[in-house]
């Protein structure tokens, strides 16, 4: 009996490690953002949304924001919300956190740099800290 759940185990994990090779297989590689994107999404809201565009980034360039909260808890429940949009977009920021100051970063390595995906995100994150007080 215990060889039998080990095999059903192993066939399990299989399975699912193989359906998330398909997944990665399929996912389309992002491109960096063009002239154009840059002068008319990327100008425009880092100078409405306070972020800042770091051209020294390894990976190309990026674009950064620190937010203050009142708090741990809030900061905390900030990085929950962010977490959660980035799991679902699987884009993931760079960040760093200490009590209720929460340090970030998007970029997109395989792009080389910024894309569409890291406007979207940033847009996100900047809703989610108003939402949760940031200064």
């Amino acid at each position: 009996m215990l060889a039998a759940r080990s095999l059903v185990s192993r066939i399990s994990r299989t399975c699912r490690l193989g359906s998330f090779r398909v997944a990665l297989a399929t996912q389309k590689k992002m491109s960096a953002l063009s002239a154009e994107d840059r002068e008319t999404l990327l100008v425009p809201f880092v100078r409405d949304h306070k972020w800042v565009i770091d051209q020294n980034h390894k990976s190309g360039d990026a674009i950064r924001r620190t937010f203050v909260f009142k708090n741990f808890d809030l900061a905390f429940d900030f990085m929950t919300d962010v977490a959660e949009k980035a799991k679902e977009m699987n884009h993931h920021p760079e960040w760093f956190n200490v009590y209720n100051k929460v340090d970030i970063l998007l970029t997109t390595h395989d792009a080389g740099g910024l894309s569409k995906r890291d406007i979207e995100l940033a847009r996100f994150i900047s809703e989610a800290a108003y939402k949760w007080g940031a200064k």
